[in-house]
């Protein structure tokens, strides 16, 4: 049998009504998505049901209700649908006792590979997450970040088309991050579709603005930072400017119909709006006609931070759900083809 998957149908991660429960916990509610290739960063608080969905589409789990297609197959119990997706799990499971090379080879053997085929495909990918040279060391003399970095080579080691990482950047160290990141990227590049949980947002704004957020169960937002941004009516962005003369430059800008409100701060002032493409224009355009010395133009909101925790509230609120219209149109608009 040949181990080499079928790569006819594009990478996608598509679910439908999507639910998973163990007893009475419910990890997963009507969960309905639809990926297509690129990097997306799955965020949420603990419980939130990412490590489900991630086992879900690695066909680990079975769903209890719904649907889950990866490239088009169902891949619980489906072998053309495992040879095209690789995971890399948040728990730890690696052999001490043998080395790296060793212990992705065996997994790549396990996989269907022939043994010269595993071991050379096992060299490429601990090379590819910097671990050339220590590859013939035990695993269990590697730090933490580099036993990371060995999970992730056991995922790509079969060169899969749909890349799940769940929490890849736990415990790592700048220069493990640096391999990750690159490595990610440069499969995104060829045209994988990498799906991510992390909790260092800052390493996720250096790596993509596609966000999927789920709270307790639910997808709160899915798309593009900037469009998840602009949907939310209920919830002001704040621009801060730091120039010479707040108070006139505060004036001229209240005549703006996108500013919702002025604050005059103990440097420069706080202007508030429901609408930041023409406020940051029509901030630019009377500095410029009011000849105002600009100091810093910054937003405490337009982080990728700000909106995570906003919407965690919100979601854990129950004041919007992956079934909300807005939210739905961002989802089809940026959630692939």
């Amino acid at each position: 049998m040949s181990t080499e998957p079928d790569r006819s149908a594009e990478p996608t991660l598509r679910a439908a009504g999507l639910s998973k429960w163990y007893g009475r916990v419910t990890a997963l509610q009507d969960v309905s998505v639809h990926l297509g290739p690129g990097i997306w960063a799955l965020l949420g608080p603990n419980g939130s049901g990412k490590s489900t969905l991630l086992h879900l589409a690695a066909g680990l789990l079975r769903p209890s209700l719904g649907q889950i297609r990866v490239c088009g197959l169902v891949p619980f119990g489906e072998p053309r649908a495992l040879r095209r997706v690789g995971l890399c799990p948040e728990a730890d499971a690696l052999w001490n006792e043998l080395t790296g090379l060793q212990t992705v080879a065996t997994l790549a053997a396990l996989g269907g590979m022939r043994p010269a085929e595993a071991r050379d495909r096992a060299v490429a990918a601990l090379e590819a997450f910097g671990l050339r040279d220590a590859m013939e060391r035990p695993v269990g003399s590697y730090s933490r970040g580099m036993r990371q970095r060995v999970k992730l080579a056991q995922a790509v080691v079969h060169d899969p088309d749909v890349l799940l990482l769940d929490e890849p950047l736990t415990g790592t160290d700048p220069a493990s991050r640096h391999a990750i990141l690159e490595e990610v990227r440069r499969r995104a590049a060829r045209g994988a579709l990498v799906l991510f949980s992390t909790h260092v947002l800052p390493e996720v704004e250096a790596l993509t603005d596609r966000v999927l957020l789920l709270v307790r169960g639910r997808i709160v937002a899915q798309g593009r930072v900037h469009e998840i941004r602009d949907m939310l009516a209920e919830h002001p962005q704040r621009i801060h400017v730091v120039c010479d003369r707040p108070r006139a430059l505060g004036a001229r800008l209240l005549e703006e119909p996108s500013v919702a409100g002025v604050r005059l701060l103990d440097e420069g002032l706080e202007v508030e709006t429901r609408e930041p493409e023409p406020t940051y224009r029509a901030v630019a355009r009377a500095l410029v006609e009011g000849g105002f010395e600009l100091r810093s133009l910054t937003s405490p909101d337009a982080t990728l931070e700000a909106l995570f925790h906003h919407l965690v509230e919100r979601g854990a609120r129950m004041a919007g759900t992956g079934a909300d219209p807005g939210v739905g149109r961002a989802r089809a608009g940026t959630g692939g083809p």
